[in-house]
């Protein structure tokens, strides 16, 4: 996550930039779906985009043009649903390259099918299959947000294998390397990142009831209390 300025050859910013437009103008229809339908979830939506955009900014470095970090896009993608985290992940990644130096303009698409997309697909679908398997709310979380932060660095080990695959073994070999690399500290990341995401909402739960208990929510406040 986070892949630099410059980092990505040409055509594979340009095509990742291209694949991100329409995942962010969908976003944005589910947002102002979510909003027409219940205005108090501004104050949530901005929540969300906080804990995405302070968890990102703890860079840590990590394999050569990238950097590990939490994503924090798990958690909004539990409370609105994952087509609503690429507009937020656009819009923490674009203030991120302009006033930290994370990431960059050029790499943005990229940076947004990683981090606004594929994370919060993948920990979505796996907190809809923990309710289906009556899982515990709070187990549910936490494995949603630690696989969607863990589903963001494959897809950004996919992303620089494509763009720099070994002269011996190709894009395989590439892709071995990267995720090698990042899971040294990538694994440990994620456990913290679930409980944190499980205290939160708990905290949450406990001074903003009714917020976190809309008709359309995916979690119930209650069913993170144990």
């Amino acid at each position: 996550m986070h892949i630099m300025e410059g980092f990505l050859p040409v055509e594979h910013a340009l095509a990742w930039s291209v694949a991100a437009v329409p995942c962010v103008a969908v976003g944005l229809n589910s947002i102002r779906k979510s909003v027409r339908r219940d205005p108090e979830a501004k104050l949530l939506l901005g929540l969300a985009t906080a804990f995405t955009f302070v968890l990102t900014a703890l860079k840590l470095p990590s394999v050569t043009g990238s950097s590990s970090h939490p994503t924090g896009t798990g958690f909004g993608a539990v409370l609105f649903g994952p087509l609503a985290m690429a507009p937020i992940a656009f819009m923490v990644l674009l203030f991120q390259a302009l006033l930290l130096a994370h990431g960059g303009l050029t790499t943005l698409g990229a940076n947004v099918i990683s981090l606004g997309v594929a994370g919060p697909l993948a920990g979505y679908a796996l907190f809809r299959l923990g309710r289906m398997l009556c899982l515990p709310g709070g187990l549910s979380l936490f494995l949603a947000v630690a696989v969607a932060d863990l589903a963001t660095y494959l897809v950004t080990a996919c992303q620089l294998a494509l763009a720099f695959p070994e002269p011996q073994g190709g894009f395989l070999a590439a892709l071995v390397k990267f995720l090698g690399v990042f899971s040294l500290t990538q694994l440990p990341l994620a456990v913290g990142e679930g409980i944190v995401a499980v205290l939160v909402f708990r905290a949450l739960a406990k001074h903003s009831l009714g917020d976190l208990t809309k008709p359309g929510r995916s979690l119930k406040s209650g069913e993170v209390a144990s």
